[in-house]
C-alpha cells in the first residue's frame, strides 16, 4: 500500500461515507454450466428412460445427477462474485447473487487492516468461504488483491476484492478516527 504522509499543502480527497467494491470470477460460470448439465442429464434420465435393469438403478442415477447438479450449480453460483461494503460501523461481505453467505464485521472489532497485493485460491485450498489453521477465514473468488483484517480476538479475515487498497485506506481512517474519539473522550 502506498502511504502519502506528506500531504501538506495538497487538498486530499474526502473519504466516502460508504465504500463498495466487487470481485468476480468468470471461470466459475464454466463450473455452473457443468452443474446445469448434470441437472439436465438427471431430468432427461427421469423423463426419457429406456433402462431395462429396473427402477432402483434408474432412481439412483436420476437422484445422483440432480444432487450433483444442484450442488455444483448453487455451490459455484454462490462464489461467482463477492460484494464488499465498508460504512462507518462495519465491513460487510456478501457472496453470489443471493448475498449468501454473508459476513458482517463491526469495525470496533478490527485491530488492523492490511492490503494484500496477491491472494490466491491455492494458498487457501480453493475458491469459496475458507478456513485454514493459522491463517483464519477468507472469502476467495479469484486471485489478486485483497483486504486482510486482524480482529481483536486474534482471528484473521481475508477477502479478495477489486480496489482493496482504497478499502484498507478507508478502514484505517475509520479506525484512526474511532481511536481519536476514544482518547479525546477519556
Amino acid at each position: 500500500m502506498r502511504d502519502h504522509p506528506h500531504s501538506e499543502g495538497r487538498i486530499t480527497e474526502p473519504l466516502p461515507v460508504i465504500w463498495t467494491g466487487r470481485a468476480t470470477n468468470r471461470a466459475q460460470w464454466l463450473l455452473a454450466a457443468v452443474g446445469a448439465g448434470c441437472l439436465a442429464l438427471g431430468v432427461k434420465l427421469a423423463v426419457d428412460s429406456t433402462w431395462t435393469s429396473g427402477v432402483a438403478p434408474l432412481l439412483m442415477s436420476v437422484v445422483g445427477c440432480l444432487a450433483a447438479g444442484l450442488l455444483i450449480l448453487f455451490g459455484t453460483l454462490a462464489f461467482v462474485h463477492v460484494a464488499v461494503k465498508v460504512d462507518n460501523d462495519a465491513l460487510e461481505v456478501r457472496c453470489g447473487h443471493m448475498g449468501l453467505p454473508r459476513r458482517r464485521i463491526p469495525l470496533a472489532h478490527v485491530v488492523r487492516a492490511e492490503f494484500a497485493p496477491r491472494v490466491t485460491p491455492r494458498h487457501w485450498g480453493g475458491w469459496g468461504y475458507r478456513w485454514r489453521p493459522g491463517k483464519g477465514m477468507a472469502v476467495i473468488v479469484r486471485r489478486g488483491e485483497g483486504v486482510v483484517l486482524r480482529l481483536g480476538d486474534g482471528r484473521i479475515f481475508t477477502v479478495t476484492v477489486d480496489d482493496a487498497e482504497t478499502a484498507v485506506r478507508i478502514i484505517r481512517a475509520r479506525l484512526h478516527a474511532a481511536a481519536t474519539r476514544g482518547t479525546a473522550g477519556s
